[in-house]
């Protein structure tokens, strides 16, 4: 692996824990700096300044004014400090675009904001302003990492800047997720007409910001080694499976950890006991507090099987409410938690389902760290399967708290999971393979309970931190071409 001094690395996100948090996207873009930082790296963020950030950001101060910007009378830089680790982060704050209802992405009815590609398409140019020195601060970054979509046109707008300037690194979290938008606009957000080509950013009569990014990115990568495998397909690739071919070996894929510190049985003053796979008795104290919190039968040796995860249909939340019923018939002593939000008409499935089986079926329809701790800590089960999973960080948090995943051979699910060693897997979306899967599972649990410890045990003794994986990116930094001529990209 390339050695050398770390990098000075801006991380361009839409958002970040605790700042601003809607998915495990935030959860990453919170942990891999900090992992980074500690092998020498100087890691600074740039996220949009929503109301929750700046309430949350310690010590703001305006660090820099970008004046008129792409349709808005002004923008600035906040910088400030992250909560926890301290690690420097601007914020970019345009209270027309970014202080606003709902959610960081949608109105308070759901509705995708109609001005998502101004509001994102500005963080890229900040990012670009920051990048080549032209915001007037004293930190100028060696590389731009660049998270999923809404970072996309960064890319573009800092490699048709004149040499020197730094290496990109574009990660693709979701390919389903492009960003597309109307190619009209293009000119209102500082681009060529050029770039409607079907050979730059033009996807289908649109501008995808997806597509900038993974064309125009000196490297390109995705949060796990399947998924960069699978976006090679039509299945998987969502149209751009041609692009990421493309890309031939400036695509590569580094899974994603999670935070071991914050996600730590051992440690965690959330759940009701603390435990580990040397000392487990804790893990039957959570169970009996869940299910006296979620009014389940308290019986410890009925299993119990949660749902943790978006109520979707990527997360084959449609076939789990199908095949529910039969796996409750099945097993007179199964329990069943949901905790999580989603598609209303599956929500309401699992409304209307859950009083059909008193004291054995819990659905609670919302989320909460707090919440997920202390379900992952009393659960024998996560039931996750998954059309497609990038990565996935919920199956990794159950393993660590000895719970057992069941989920689909795809994705990162499919880098870490093993079959009867650390968990179950099935093959295809049929409610056939998941209720076959959850079936062998059960019987484990029933029939073989040494076997069972056995396998919790090594679930929890993984490493699922962010040590190997910052390695590869720090590699993956030091890999991008050095640019020696304007405009000058790979792929």
């Amino acid at each position: 692996m390339p050695v050398g001094p770390a990098p000075r690395v801006l991380l361009v996100t839409p958002e970040v824990f605790p700042l601003a948090k809607t998915g495990g996207l935030a959860d990453v873009c919170a942990a891999l700096p900090r992992a980074l930082a500690r092998r020498g790296a100087d890691v600074r963020f740039l996220v949009p300044a929503y109301t929750r950030a700046l309430d949350r950001v310690h010590a703001p101060r305006v660090a820099a004014r970008l004046g008129p910007l792409l349709g808005v009378a002004s923008a600035q830089l906040i910088q400030g400090a992250m909560p926890g680790s301290g690690l420097p982060v601007w914020l970019l704050d345009c209270p027309e675009l970014y202080r606003r209802p709902g959610t960081l992405y949608q109105d308070p009815d759901g509705k995708d904001w109609p001005d998502n590609w101004q509001r994102f398409g500005l963080l890229a140019h900040a990012a670009a302003r920051i990048a080549l020195g032209e915001a007037q601060l004293d930190w100028q970054p060696e590389v731009v990492h660049c998270h999923d979509w809404h970072t996309g046109l960064a890319p573009y707008l800092i490699g048709r800047a004149a040499a020197p300037r730094p290496r990109t690194l574009f990660t693709v979290h979701n390919a389903a997720f492009q960003g597309n938008f109307p190619a009209e606009h293009a000119p209102h957000l500082g681009l060529p007409p050029e770039v409607l080509s079907p050979e730059a950013m033009e996807f289908w009569g649109q501008l995808s910001f997806l597509k900038a990014g993974v064309r125009y990115a000196d490297r390109v990568n995705t949060v796990s080694p399947t998924y960069a495998r699978e976006l090679f397909t039509a299945e998987f690739g969502y149209g751009l499976e041609g692009l990421f071919r493309h890309r031939g070996s400036d695509f590569t894929g580094i899974l994603n950890g999670i935070d071991t510190e914050l996600w730590d049985p051992a440690a965690d003053d959330g759940i009701a006991a603390r435990f580990s796979a040397d000392a487990p008795q804790g893990k039957a104290d959570c169970k009996t507090a869940l299910q006296a919190a979620l009014h389940l039968a308290r019986d410890p040796q009925a299993p119990l099987v949660a749902f943790a995860s978006r109520i979707t249909w990527q997360k084959m939340a449609d076939v789990t409410l199908e095949r529910l019923p039969a796996l409750l018939a099945a097993n007179s002593r199964l329990q069943f938690a949901l905790l999580g939000t989603g598609e209303r008409a599956l929500e309401r499935g699992f409304l209307a389902l859950a009083p059909h089986y008193p004291g054995r079926v819990s659905v609670r329809i919302a989320y909460t760290e707090d919440e997920e701790r202390r379900l992952q800590a009393g659960a024998d089960v996560l039931l996750h399967g998954s059309r497609y999973e990038p990565c996935g960080l919920a199956h990794k948090i159950a393993m660590r708290y000895g719970a057992l995943p069941v989920v689909r051979r795809t994705g990162g699910l499919a880098d870490t999971v093993r079959e009867g060693v650390n968990g179950f897997m099935f093959e295809s979306t049929a409610g056939e393979d998941l209720q076959a899967a959850v079936a062998r599972c059960l019987a484990t649990y029933a029939q073989r309970p040494d076997a069972w410890r056995a396998m919790r045990d090594h679930a929890m003794c993984g490493d699922y931190s962010w040590e190997q994986p910052a390695l590869e990116y720090l590699a993956l930094y030091r890999a991008a071409p050095v640019i020696a001529s304007a405009g000058s990209t790979s792929g």
